[in-house]
């Protein structure tokens, strides 16, 4: 599992990998189900989603390379999948700080326009 950006670290790279990470539907779901259904292993979650067992731990295995889960191991071998809010929070921040910058710019051109000004 990627650690936490630490303070000047590289930001973008950490969000890649969450956008990475989101742009499959699939994935989604899985990130979906463990956010509904709590922490759970493949097995657990291909009963709840209309997914193989074997294609569920392989998306694990990507939202864990992307920090968005981490695996617990459990009992008799069974790994449980939790949800990690971290890199979802440095992509949250990644795309705030892009609006910020896209926001002055695009009200300048509106009033240039002769648009109208927030």
């Amino acid at each position: 599992m990627p650690p936490d950006p630490a303070p000047g670290e590289d930001v973008e790279a950490v969000a890649e990998q969450v956008f990475v990470a989101l742009a499959d539907p699939t994935r989604r779901a899985v990130l979906a189900s463990l956010a509904s259904g709590g922490p759970a292993t493949a097995t657990d979650l291909a009963g709840r989603l209309p997914i193989t067992r074997q294609a569920i731990a392989k998306h694990l295995a990507l939202l864990a390379d992307a920090g968005l889960v981490t695996a617990e191991p459990g009992e008799r071998r069974r790994v449980r999948y939790r949800l990690r809010s971290a890199p979802m929070q440095v992509a949250q921040q990644f795309l705030a700080a892009l609006a910020r910058d896209w926001d002055g710019p695009l009200d300048r051109l509106t009033h240039h326009l002769g648009g109208p000004r927030d």
